[in-house]
């Protein structure tokens, strides 16, 4: 599953420079799925839907950090725990039960990102 951010976030920074897959982003942030990664064209979304990776999207959050599902491998290839997680002073990065993930499919996620 996908990595959250929680309300209980204070802003301070730590999680972001961590993400391998740039999928953090500070509040009211507008992203896309190039932002960091090595994507040219179109990608395939989680829902199905293909995007230009360049289109920007709006912010998830204007308040607090925010972490893209679509962009979150839970640092799986990568690393043996979510980075967000482990440099959260809060503890506000936390699995996201709205987007259950298999192994198989961060990982192909993580290829998919890093081309």
């Amino acid at each position: 599953m996908a990595i959250i951010i929680t309300e209980e976030c204070i802003n301070c920074g730590a999680c972001e420079p961590e993400c391998p897959n740039n999928a953090i982003y500070e509040a009211g942030v507008d992203w896309t799925i190039a932002d960091g990664t090595g994507v040219i064209g179109m990608f395939k979304m989680a829902n199905g839907q293909e995007v230009e990776v360049d289109h920007k999207f709006t912010a998830i959050s204007n308040e607090v950090y925010f972490i893209v599902p679509d962009k979150c491998t839970e640092c799986t290839g990568f690393h043996e725990e979510p980075q967000c997680a482990a440099v959260c002073p809060v503890d506000c990065c936390v699995p996201d039960p709205d987007h259950v993930e298999s192994k198989e499919l961060l990982l192909d996620r993580k290829t998919r990102l890093h081309l």
